[in-house]
């Protein structure tokens, strides 16, 4: 029987396990207390399988060579950064993602980091379990301007979202959806004129070599004394020792983040220590029902592939190969 190994986050049951079993795979799940961040600790998992769902753990192509089935990479959300995928299209290994069904769960994470800096946490949860009470003012968020730094899916959820909320909402978009823009009355900005106008700055964004490290020294500069960033989308968009010398110098309010350049995120990380950074760990598109439509699409992209199908709107790799077989390893 065909193995499958669940290595995403919360993958011990949901449906996709009957789905795969349904289908003749064997499924499996990651022992507790393993690191698969570690290349060394995840070869001997994944060796014997002919697919993955996988989470954002890394995938190079040591890690990748050690796998003569594999067939597929199904990954639980849209970003596939962690990915060698120069060396999946060279072993012909499939890469897919689970596009529309986490964008309300970023989107809810999003606000709930905004409005948790703006309000002061987590110092006023600090100061309060130290029972050392400090009643500052906070700037109210009606009425602010938060900028979108990409208006896809996740960041049109955000928008509406925060339209909502009285704020004034503008986007730096290169391919805007106009009917979208209209709609809700959303202003398209440059990105310079979107940091320098910007209250809240929440980036929404792909990583690749344009947009690895937008934030920097340089742009984190042009945005508005005061601001706060918030990054639901993936680390590698923000430099983030620009980001700690832009908090420590006072320029920036704060900042709310969910994603980090290493993760997980290094003890000695001096973020770590600042009481205007509110973190969560990498978890923005987790919600019950994103996680059962993740999990499911995932399964069912794995089994449409093994009986000949081919999901297009999943499969981020192997462009333009028309004679990709199942069979053609295991």
């Amino acid at each position: 029987m065909p193995k499958v190994i669940c290595t995403a986050l919360n993958t011990n049951d949901g449906p996709h396990i009957k789905i795969l079993h349904d289908a003749g795979f064997e499924v499996i799940p990651v022992p507790k207390g393993i690191n698969i961040y570690e290349n060394a600790n995840l070869i001997p998992l994944v060796r014997d399988c002919v697919a993955v769902v996988t989470g954002s753990e890394p995938w190079p192509d040591n890690v990748l060579a050690e796998c003569p089935k594999l067939r597929v990479l199904s990954r639980t959300g849209v970003g596939f950064d962690a990915i060698d995928m120069a060396a999946t299209d060279r072993r012909r290994v499939i890469v897919a993602t689970t596009p529309g069904v986490n964008h309300h769960a970023v989107a809810e994470h999003t606000i709930a980091l905004m409005f948790g800096i703006g309000r002061g946490f987590p110092k006023q949860d600090q100061q309060v379990r130290k029972c050392a009470w400090t009643r500052e003012a906070t700037p109210r968020i009606l009425g602010t301007t938060l900028g979108l730094v990409g208006l896809g899916r996740i960041g049109q959820a955000v928008a509406t979202r925060a339209v909502g909320l009285g704020m004034k909402v503008v986007a730096y978009e290169p391919f805007p959806n106009r009917e979208f823009v209209e709609k809700w009355g959303l202003e398209l900005l440059s990105l310079d004129q979107l940091l320098s106008r910007s209250d809240y700055v929440s980036l929404h964004l792909p990583v690749g070599p344009e947009t690895k490290h937008i934030m920097n020294a340089t742009t984190f500069a042009k945005m508005k004394p005061g601001s706060v960033i918030i990054n639901t989308a993936r680390g590698l968009l923000i430099d983030e020792n620009a980001l700690i010398a832009a908090l420590q110098s006072g320029h920036l309010r704060g900042a709310g983040l969910d994603v980090f350049e290493v993760e997980p995120l290094p003890s000695t990380s001096p973020l770590l220590t600042m009481s205007n950074v509110l973190m969560s760990g990498h978890v923005a598109g987790l919600d019950h029902e994103s996680h059962r439509d993740t999990l499911t699409m995932c399964a069912e992209t794995i089994v449409t592939l093994s009986q000949g199908g081919w999901p297009t709107e999943c499969i981020r790799n192997l462009a333009g190969v028309t004679n990709w077989k199942w069979s053609e390893k295991g």
